[in-house]
């Protein structure tokens, strides 16, 4: 039996070639007038004290319950319900990545805990509060 070494070339000793890493600000690529942003406006006023009341606890490095509402209505909204498909929006698309606000996507098992343990057991108050706000920016 023969035995195979792979051998991987490492590109990145070369000093001779430097990649410029730049921040993107996504906010200037995003229309004024984009539901992304009606969506992060009306969160941003919601009371969520009932949200945070579910949690015994919250990681200081995560991705906040706030920006993960935010994430599960805008899916919601362009009808994509997979957990999984959700992560990958949240890698790929630039309006998740403006409602991430910076921080690093949630993978699909966090996003489906927040569903289940956490937005279920309130989702009828917070979507009554959502509509409310929602109907004074009509007005």
């Amino acid at each position: 039996m023969t035995k195979h070494n792979t051998i991987q070339i490492d590109y990145t000793i070369s000093e001779n070639n430097y990649q410029l890493k730049s921040l993107l600000n996504i906010d200037v690529l995003i229309p004024k007038d984009d539901s992304v942003r009606l969506l992060s406006q009306i969160v941003e006023e919601m009371n969520l004290e009932e949200l945070y009341q579910t949690y015994s606890r919250i990681r200081g490095n995560s991705v906040t319950p706030r920006q993960l509402l935010k994430i599960v209505i805008y899916a919601n909204m362009n009808k994509i319900y997979s957990s999984r498909k959700i992560e990958t929006s949240c890698k790929r698309d630039i309006n998740f990545m403006y409602l991430l606000g910076g921080a690093s996507a949630p993978d699909h098992s966090t996003i489906a805990r927040f569903r289940s343990l956490h937005f279920a057991p309130v989702c009828e108050s917070l979507m009554a509060q959502f509509t409310k706000i929602r109907l004074k920016s009509i007005i």
